[in-house]
């Protein structure tokens, strides 16, 4: 059922990464519960919402990546613990202005109604404002060390930039053919910079060597193109009882994906091929890789 790839030293893993994840979710819901603003406070419904969309169900597949890219680079998972909780609320903030009637109009995110059939449009928009906002405060005292801190929030700025540019293009592109380089710009950008600037992020707070810290960057954007890859394919061949979102939308709005492009297989093998040159960054790193290892090899075998 395993997709055994080079580096992965054969180990079937999907059970594993799915209770180390959960483990690194529970540390981050913790977090995200003390750092997002309280229900009892004015106004009541946009922290509502904040609270509603942020902390709805998932995996925290981006503050994991960080807190394990800060034990890779050799350091511990705490020091990025607030740095993934700020990546969230980003990833939080563009999962709700990206269900907006305005860009794909979907009534469905992680298996509950998306944040503005829940709480209307306008409240929508403001509570992906202020968790936008609340994640540069929070990334601007991650860690004890104020020059970290800075170059955390440049990174996670910059990568926040080309999210919007990627999302920009994906809709430009809807309906209309697409060559190679705009569908490789999209997933780059849309999906694969905040998923790099995850591991990026963890590496500088753990405090190592810019060597170390651009292996984990491009590790980061490997398995974020193999994530984004896995995610068309699941829209493609899924339902959404199994995604909890909608399956087969992205057909349906014409949107640039892999399948559009390279077919079923082609994607598959693009995925794995991806997976595999993030393997080949982790190599000669000072700390635990184990994890970012699994993670790799889980991210393709979604795909089955």
């Amino acid at each position: 059922m395993y997709q055994r790839l080079p580096g992965s030293g054969g180990r079937l893993t999907g059970v594993a990464v799915e209770d180390q994840l959960k483990a690194y979710a529970e540390r981050v819901d913790v977090r995200l519960e003390a750092l997002l603003p309280p229900v009892t406070e004015r106004p009541e419904i946009l922290h509502e919402a904040i609270r509603y969309s942020c902390l709805a169900p998932g995996k925290r597949l981006r503050p994991a990546m960080c807190m394990a890219a800060a034990e890779a680079a050799g350091g511990e998972a705490a020091m990025a613990l607030d740095a993934g909780c700020a990546i969230e609320m980003v990833h939080a903030f563009s999962l709700i202005h990206d269900d907006l009637p305005a860009i794909d109009d979907d009534d469905l995110r992680r298996g509950r109604p998306t944040c503005h059939v829940k709480f209307t449009e306008g409240i929508a928009i403001l509570a992906g404002d202020a968790l936008f906002s609340l994640a540069f405060s929070t990334m601007a005292t991650s860690s004890s060390e104020a020059a970290r801190s800075l170059r955390a929030v440049q990174v996670l700025a910059r990568s926040s930039i080309r999210l919007v540019e990627g999302e920009t293009a994906d809709i430009l592109s809807e309906g209309t053919p697409v060559d190679i380089a705009t569908l490789e710009f999209i997933h780059a950008n849309k999906t694969g910079a905040l998923i790099a600037a995850s591991c990026e992020i963890g590496a500088i707070l753990a405090g190592t060597d810019p060597g170390h810290v651009g292996c984990l960057r491009d590790y980061g954007a490997q398995v974020g193109l193999a994530f984004q890859i896995a995610d068309d394919l699941l829209n493609e061949t899924s339902t959404p009882e199994r995604l909890g979102k909608a399956a087969g939308s992205d057909r349906e709005r014409g949107k640039a994906t892999y399948p559009a492009l390279f077919g079923i297989e082609g994607s598959r093998k693009a995925a794995l091929d991806a997976a595999e040159r993030g393997l080949g960054c982790l190599e000669g790193l000072p700390g635990d890789t184990s994890f970012l290892r699994d993670l790799a090899i889980y991210t393709v075998e979604r795909l089955h």
